[in-house]
């Protein structure tokens, strides 16, 4: 097997097994801290606020990101910044409102340095005619971690309407446990050389102190170029249905007492369903990568729209504008509300969310690798922002509002990224008449 895919597949296991953890704890967090409010009426913590304070020090932290792995490297890089999604895990285990926010902020900060280092390795085990596949491949490893851990969830919350603290705890730790078996795998992987003029630059001219502003800077003048400034506006609305799929979907259907008997064990198949998804999105990508190159990238995004506009309409036609918040016996246009509807959503959010990613993945890997750190750093830098703001305007605004600001912004984006790429393709083609 070629060194650098195995590599490709090494990276995918150890995100794989971090984010069963980080993922199914998002999907089911709001619904933990309720129940233990229940039980402690000192617990005031709130899991949308937390989800929105690891995403603001996400966003903020990316800018220094670049900094960072100039000295370190992605490999340390990302062992570290796995480091604190699992210590992130432990603080559920002793429920404290400060110890949920303070757990919640320095996980926001590694997440930046695992994934601008995820994006940088990848990048480096790449080239332009396999990266397509390798982002295929990638995402479709990272995103199995929607099934292991959402079965177990499922298993667990059987016939509960509250989670109790003896199963809380042992959730938690079957999860924390996972993630440490990722880092293993990310402490596993081995160095790869710059493939990039930029990171060589970097080396040559710059030490110390020197290739971290030198990074930063980089990263500043490649974020205000015309087409890093489109692509904003794709990264942008990736992190606002980011959090609606990982944060609020799952809670809102939770909370829709008449979606079923027990709407909480719907919950873990709502993440399962958003896995397969994501899974058969990325493994089809990662199989059709040459095709993909050769076709572009537009129709996949594209479809990946569409998926995602069917998906909302049906979410508001099947569930109240109250679910975000609380247990509700409200309806929406439907009576009752269709659990059968609710899991196609699912997947369909999950199949759109690949058609993105993976494309966005491609873009940057193939278009930008001679300064793949800072493309990365502002890819996870925009889409983090997006994400804070939505997870904190999801506990004020109704389920209604939040649908009609994913479809503003999913017209927008997408019509960006077609913009973009038709440009790489022109640019493509010029240069092919030129060697010609």
């Amino acid at each position: 097997m070629d060194f650098k895919f195995l590599m490709i597949l090494i990276l995918g296991f150890g995100f794989m097994f971090v984010f069963t953890a980080f993922q199914t704890m998002c999907n089911i967090e709001k619904t933990i801290l309720d129940s233990i409010a229940q039980e402690d009426d000192t617990f005031k913590g709130e899991g949308y606020t937390s989800l929105a304070i690891i995403y603001l020090f996400f966003s903020l932290s990316n800018w220094l990101a670049p900094s960072f792995i100039s000295f370190t490297g992605p490999r340390v890089a990302m062992v570290v910044g796995a480091l604190t999604y699992t210590a992130f895990m432990i603080t559920f285990m002793f429920p404290s409102t400060v110890l949920l926010y303070v757990g919640s902020a320095v996980l926001g900060l590694g997440a930046s340095i695992t994934w601008t280092g995820q994006g940088t390795y990848l990048a480096r085990c790449s080239e332009s005619s396999t990266i397509s596949r390798n982002s295929g491949v990638f995402w479709a490893l990272l995103q199995c971690s929607m099934f292991i851990g959402n079965l177990f969830v499922y298993y667990q919350f059987q016939d509960k309407t509250r989670i109790d603290k003896e199963t809380r705890n042992l959730v938690i730790g079957v999860l924390t446990v996972i993630a440490v078996l990722g880092i293993v795998f990310l402490a596993a992987l081995r160095f790869m050389p710059d493939n990039a003029e930029h990171d060589n630059e970097l080396e040559r001219k710059h030490t110390g102190c020197g290739q971290a502003i030198y990074a930063l800077k980089s990263a500043g003048q490649l974020f205000l170029t015309k087409k890093m400034l489109l692509l904003s506006l794709a990264f942008f609305y990736t992190g606002l249905e980011l959090s609606f799929f990982s944060g609020v979907f799952g809670s809102a259907i939770g909370f829709t007492s008449k979606i079923a008997e027990t709407p909480k064990e719907i919950v873990g198949l709502v993440g399962i369903c958003i896995g397969a998804g994501e899974v058969f999105g990325g493994g089809l990508f990662g199989i059709l990568g040459n095709k993909t190159t050769r076709y572009g990238r537009d129709p996949i995004v594209i479809a990946g729209y569409v998926m995602h506009m069917a998906a909302f309409f049906m979410t508001f036609i099947n569930l109240p504008n109250s679910a975000p918040f609380k247990d509700t016996t409200d309806i929406s246009y439907l009576d009752p509300p269709r659990a059968s509807i609710a899991l196609v959503c699912a997947f369909l959010l999950g199949l759109g969310d690949a058609c993105f990613n993976t494309q966005i993945y491609s873009m940057l890997g193939g278009e930008y690798v001679n300064n793949a750190v800072g493309a990365f750093a502002l890819f996870k830098f925009t889409q983090s922002v997006a994400a804070a703001i939505s997870f904190f305007y999801s506990s004020h605004f109704g389920l209604y509002v939040q649908l009609g600001i994913l479809v503003v912004t999913g017209t927008i984006g997408t019509i960006a990224f077609v913009f973009v790429e038709w440009g790489f393709k022109r640019q493509h083609r010029e240069q092919e008449a030129l060697e010609k």
